[in-house]
């Protein structure tokens, strides 16, 4: 059975999101939320709308109506997003230096704690073409993370993983929310989704068409 969701505790609540690009409706009525300690999946045929909720939460596009209230938040792009010119561990510590306005040594000892979490600590001086895909988005997992939000927004989690690395991501992203954070990813891969534990929110055409409790 599908548990309840209690709006109040949810560190994101959409509420009847509608979105149209000229004469097309991007997104026609779209409402659900995330609790702390919970993997949603947005799920749906490409142009379905996924993408689009995410950028709506994260403030790149302006929806027409409806409401977006979110908490703080990481965001983890779908090709990792990682600066080129800069180190992993570089990478990890530019929000906690420059916004947080936190020391050096203290973000630096955070960043590398995160990354040693994540599995990729030995590979904190390494720079983003130097990593492999699955390196790369652990890094990026470890950057989102470094101010500590409770809700963490991934696109497509999986386009560069190879199957092998998908497995130990949906591994990661049960114990991220294990540790009582909210996950929000879009994706294409059942079996990612189902390893990941998560709770699946299909989208036909811009509308919510199922909502699916966790498997697992």
């Amino acid at each position: 059975m599908e548990r309840a969701h209690n709006v109040m505790s949810a560190v994101l609540t959409i509420t009847g999101l509608h979105l149209r690009r000229g004469t097309r409706d991007i997104l026609r009525g779209v409402s659900f939320s995330a609790e702390p300690g919970e993997v949603v999946a947005l799920m749906g045929a490409s142009g379905s709308g996924k993408t689009t909720i995410l950028r709506c939460v994260v403030g790149l596009e302006s929806p027409d109506a409806g409401t977006v209230a979110a908490g703080p938040f990481g965001m983890v792009f779908q090709f990792h997003g990682l600066f080129e010119h800069l180190t992993a561990i570089a990478n990890v510590t530019l929000a906690p230096i420059h916004v947080a306005r936190l020391d050096r040594a203290t973000s630096e000892l955070r960043a590398q704690t995160l990354l040693d979490e994540l599995g990729v600590g030995h590979r904190a001086g390494a720079l983003p073409r130097e990593l492999s895909g699955g390196e790369a988005q652990r890094v990026a997992i470890a950057r989102a993370l470094a101010m500590n939000p409770p809700l963490l927004l991934m696109d497509e989690p999986t386009a560069s993983l190879d199957p092998a690395r998908r497995a130990e991501l949906a591994l990661t992203l049960r114990a991220l929310a294990s540790g009582g954070r909210a996950l929000v990813i879009t994706s294409h891969d059942e079996d990612f989704v189902t390893r990941a534990g998560a709770r699946v929110i299909r989208l036909v055409d811009g509308r919510v068409s199922e909502r699916v409790p966790p498997l697992i």
